[in-house]
C-alpha cells in the first residue's frame, strides 16, 4: 500500500514537473509566434532602430529638421568613455559578458527573494524591452510575466546576432536619461555639455546612477539625490574592481558640476516646423499614421537661405533693440496703463497665476494668495535666458516672471506673391525659452498704420480714385451706434490738403479718415468685404469706422497674404507652406496645389496701389529703408506703429517677395517709454533691412526686386503727381473714442 501511494506522488509530480514545462515550453512559443503582442522579425533585429522620423525639407533641398519622439543619436562603441562601460556593467549587469542574455542566478535570485534584491533583467534585456516595447498591441494590458517572456526572446535572438559590444552600445544608444534626452550621446550633451567619449568617471556615474529612475536621481533637478546615487555607482566600482578606493576617496567627496544645455528640437525654422507639425498631426491622423513613426518626407516652400537671413536679422536687431528698451525704463517697470501711465498693479501676480508652478503650490497651500506669492519669492536655482546668452543663476520665480515680461518679441514672415510660397517664417526671438509663435493665424495684435493700404485700395477700386486724388486734411466726424469719433494726428497737425500717395506717405490719420468718409455710410463694411478677399479671416474685423487706422487684431501671416496682391498684378493667391508629402520609401502620398486665388484687383489698380506704397519707402516713413540700409530695387512698404508704442510693424513688398514684420511684447501693456523709439520705422523696419541687405549682398540669391510694369492706362489712375512727402517717422494711432 505504502509503496501505491509512494508511485502515486512520484508520478504526480512527474506529471506537474512535464505539465509545467510544457506549460512554459507552449507559453514561449505563443509569445513568440505573436499572441500577447506583435513580435519583431528576424530583418528588424538584425538592423534595430527607432521609430523612424519624418524628415522636413525645404524647397532647396536642404534637411530643416524632424518630427522624432526621441532626441537621440546613435554613436559608435569607440566614440564613448571606458568607464561610462564600467559603470553600467558594475551596476545594471556584472555577468554582461558570461551569460547569453538571460542571466540564471539573478533570475532565481529574483525569484527566491521576490525581488526585494532587485530585478534579473540584463543589459540585452533591457535593450529588447527599449528597442521592442512598440510591438505590445494597442489596448493590450500585458502582465509583467508576459512582458518577462518577450525579454527573454527578443534577448536570446540579439544575443545570437550581435557582439557583446554592439548590444551595450545599441543599449546606451537607446536608453532614456531624461525626458528630453535618450541616449547617451544626448544625455552628454545636455547635463556636461561634450561629448561621451570625453566623460569623466565621476560624470559616467551620474549618468549611469540615472538610470534607476532618471527624474529622481536627475542631478539638476535633484542635485543631493544624484550624488547619493552617483557614490552608489562608484562604491559597485570599486567593488568589481574597475575603480581604486583611493580614488573613490577622492571622487565621492565632489559635487556634481554640470554645464547643462536644455535639450531642444535642432536644425532650422524651428517656430515654422511646430506650425507644420499641428498641420501634419491632423493630416496623419486622418489616414491612420503617425507624424513620429511613419518616416514621412515632407517637402515645403521654405528658402533655406532666406529662412537663414531672417533669423539672423531678427537676432542682431532684437538684441540691439532690447538694450535700448532696458535703457530707457532703467529701474523702472514697462508695464503701464495707458490712460495715465502708472504701474499696472499685481501685473507679476497676474502673470503668475497663469504658470503650472503656482497652481501646484495653489493644490497645496489652497487660497492662500500672501503664502503662495511668498513661496514663489523664494530663490531657486534656474538657467535664464539673456542676448548674451544662457545664464546658471540663483532667482526667485517671481523676479524670474519680471525677466522674462520684459522681453520684446518678434514675427517675421515672407510669402512669394506668384505663388502664396512663404519662403521664411520666424516666430519669435528664442524657441527654446519662447515657445510661443507670432506669425501664424491665431496670434493676432494691434496692426495699426499698416492696415491703411487695406482702405486704400477699397477707394481706389470702388470709387476709382488715383495716387494724385487730394483730400482735404482736415479731421472728420463719424457716427456710428450712437457714437462719435473724430479722428486726429499725434502731433495735433492739420491743414491744406495732401494727395492720396502723400497721405499714404507719410501715414497720415486725417487722410485716411477722409477716405474712409468717402466709401459712404457703409464703409466699414465695403473695407471688411475687401479684407477678407485678400485674406484675413471672416469676422475678425469689426464694422466701426476707427478700423481704416488699425484698430483690430491681425497676424503677420493674414498682413503679408493681403500685401500680395498689390505686388502681382491684382491676384491673390492663398499663401502655402508644403508642396508634397512622400512615404519612407519616396512614393508621393499627396501633392498640394491649385490654391484658392481672386483677382480681387485690376492690374491698373494694384500697380497704383504699388507706387503709393513704394512712395512710403522712397521718401515716406519708411525712407529709412533706403537711408540707413540701402536696400536697392523696386520696394513698397508701410510702417505701423499702435497706441503707446505697444506694437511696431513693418511691411516689405517687392515683385519677389512680401515680408510683414511685428515686434512687441507679449504683453501689449509692456510699452516702450520713449515714443521714438517706440515706432514701427525703429521697431520692425530695421529687421526687413538687416534681412534685405544679407540678401541681396548674396549673388546667389536672385530675389526679383525688379520694377513692377506698368500696365496699359485706362484711366486717369497711373497720372504722376510730380510731388514727393519727407520725414522719416511714422504717425502714431490714435483713436479717440470709438473701435478703441
Amino acid at each position: 500500500m505504502a509503496d501505491s501511494k509512494g508511485f502515486f506522488l512520484i508520478r504526480k509530480f512527474w506529471s506537474f514537473l512535464l505539465g509545467t514545462f510544457s506549460f512554459i515550453l507552449l507559453l514561449f512559443l505563443l509569445v513568440n509566434f505573436g499572441l500577447f503582442g506583435e513580435m519583431p522579425e528576424i530583418k528588424e533585429l538584425e538592423s534595430p532602430r527607432s521609430s523612424l522620423s519624418s524628415v522636413v525639407y525645404s524647397q532647396d533641398g536642404e534637411i530643416l529638421g524632424s518630427y522624432f519622439l526621441e532626441n537621440r543619436t546613435n554613436i559608435r562603441h569607440d566614440e564613448i568613455a571606458q568607464c561610462v562601460y564600467d559603470a553600467l556593467i558594475c551596476t545594471e549587469d556584472i555577468r554582461f559578458y558570461s551569460h547569453s542574455g538571460i542571466d540564471a542566478r539573478g533570475t532565481a535570485r529574483a525569484v527566491v527573494r521576490v525581488g526585494r534584491d532587485g530585478g534579473a533583467s540584463t543589459i540585452t534585456q533591457q535593450l529588447a524591452k527599449n528597442l521592442f516595447s512598440i510591438y505590445e498591441k494597442p489596448g493590450m494590458k500585458i502582465t509583467r510575466v508576459m512582458q518577462k517572456f518577450k525579454e527573454w526572446i527578443i534577448s536570446i535572438r540579439l544575443e545570437r546576432r550581435f557582439t557583446k559590444n554592439e548590444i551595450i552600445t545599441m543599449y546606451l544608444n537607446t536608453v532614456p536619461f531624461s525626458g528630453m534626452s535618450w541616449g547617451i550621446d544626448a544625455a552628454s550633451k545636455e547635463f556636461f555639455n561634450k561629448k561621451p567619449i570625453d566623460l569623466k568617471t565621476e560624470e559616467a556615474a551620474v549618468l549611469v546612477g540615472m538610470l534607476q529612475a532618471t527624474g529622481r536621481f536627475n542631478p539638476r533637478l535633484h542635485p543631493e539625490k544624484s550624488q547619493a546615487r552617483r557614490n552608489i555607482v562608484l562604491a559597485q566600482m570599486v567593488k568589481y574592481g574597475k575603480l581604486k578606493q583611493e580614488e573613490f576617496d577622492e571622487l565621492k567627496q565632489k559635487p556634481i558640476k554640470l554645464d547643462y544645455r536644455m535639450a531642444d528640437n535642432e536644425g532650422s525654422a524651428i517656430y515654422f516646423r511646430d506650425q507644420l507639425g499641428e498641420f501634419m498631426k491632423d493630416w496623419c491622423r486622418k489616414r491612420g499614421m503617425n507624424l513620429y513613426k511613419s518616416g514621412l518626407k515632407i517637402y515645403t516652400t521654405i528658402d533655406s537661405r532666406l529662412q537663414k537671413y531672417a533669423e539672423q536679422a531678427v537676432e542682431k536687431h532684437m538684441g540691439e533693440l532690447q538694450k535700448q528698451f532696458n535703457q530707457t525704463w532703467g529701474k523702472e517697470v514697462p508695464w503701464r496703463k495707458l490712460s495715465d501711465w502708472t504701474v499696472i498693479p499685481n501685473f507679476i501676480e497676474n502673470a503668475l497665476q497663469k504658470t503650472d508652478r503656482y497652481q501646484i503650490l495653489k493644490s497645496k497651500l489652497g487660497n492662500n494668495e500672501k503664502a503662495i506669492i511668498d513661496e514663489l519669492k523664494k530663490p531657486v536655482r534656474m538657467t535664464i535666458f539673456t542676448w548674451k546668452g544662457e545664464r546658471d543663476t540663483t532667482m526667485s520665480p517671481y523676479d524670474s516672471m519680471k525677466h522674462i515680461k520684459k522681453f520684446l518679441h518678434a514675427g517675421f514672415v515672407g510669402v512669394e506673391p506668384e505663388t502664396g510660397f512663404v519662403k521664411a517664417w520666424v516666430g519669435g526671438i528664442n524657441h527654446k525659452y519662447f515657445k510661443f509663435d507670432h506669425v501664424n493665424k491665431n496670434s493676432r495684435r494691434q496692426v495699426g498704420s499698416t492696415f491703411k493700404p487695406i482702405v486704400y485700395a477699397t477707394a481706389v477700386d470702388i470709387n476709382k480714385y488715383s495716387p494724385c486724388t487730394k483730400f482735404p486734411r482736415e479731421r472728420t466726424t463719424f457716427v456710428s451706434g450712437g457714437q462719435t469719433w473724430s479722428p486726429r494726428n499725434s502731433d495735433g497737425s492739420e491743414g491744406g490738403e495732401f494727395t492720396m500717395a502723400k497721405g499714404l506717405a507719410m501715414s497720415d490719420n486725417l487722410i485716411t479718415a477722409q477716405i474712409m468718409k468717402s466709401l459712404g455710410d457703409d464703409a466699414p463694411l465695403s473695407v471688411i468685404k475687401f479684407a477678407e478677399r485678400v485674406g484675413i479671416e471672416k469676422n475678425r474685423i469689426p464694422a466701426v469706422p476707427s478700423i481704416c487706422l488699425g484698430t483690430m487684431e491681425l497676424s503677420p501671416y493674414e498682413m503679408a497674404s493681403a500685401y500680395t496682391a498689390f505686388v502681382n498684378k491684382g491676384l491673390w493667391i492663398e499663401p502655402t507652406f508644403i508642396t508634397r508629402i512622400e512615404d519612407k520609401n519616396g512614393n508621393v502620398l499627396e501633392e498640394f496645389s491649385n490654391p484658392k486665388h481672386d483677382q480681387v484687383l485690376s492690374e491698373e489698380k494694384a500697380y497704383a496701389m504699388f507706387k503709393m506704397l513704394q512712395g512710403v519707402v522712397d521718401f515716406g516713413t519708411g525712407s529709412y529703408l533706403r537711408g540707413k540700409f540701402q536696400v536697392k530695387g523696386s520696394i513698397g512698404g508701410k510702417t505701423g506703429t499702435t497706441q503707446g508704442s505697444a506694437d511696431g510693424w513693418f511691411m516689405g513688398a517687392s515683385k519677389g517677395l512680401v515680408c510683414s514684420v511685428w515686434v512687441g511684447a507679449d504683453d501689449p501693456s509692456v510699452r516702450f517709454r520713449s515714443g521714438w523709439f517706440g515706432q514701427g520705422a525703429l521697431m520692425a523696419l530695421p529687421i526687413y533691412g538687416i534681412f534685405m541687405q544679407q540678401v541681396q549682398n548674396d549673388k546667389k540669391v536672385r530675389l526679383n526686386v525688379d520694377m513692377i510694369e506698368m500696365p496699359e492706362k485706362q484711366t486717369g489712375l497711373l497720372s504722376d503727381c510730380d510731388e514727393q512727402a519727407s520725414g522719416d517717422s511714422d504717425a502714431d494711432l490714435n483713436v479717440d473714442g470709438l473701435g478703441n
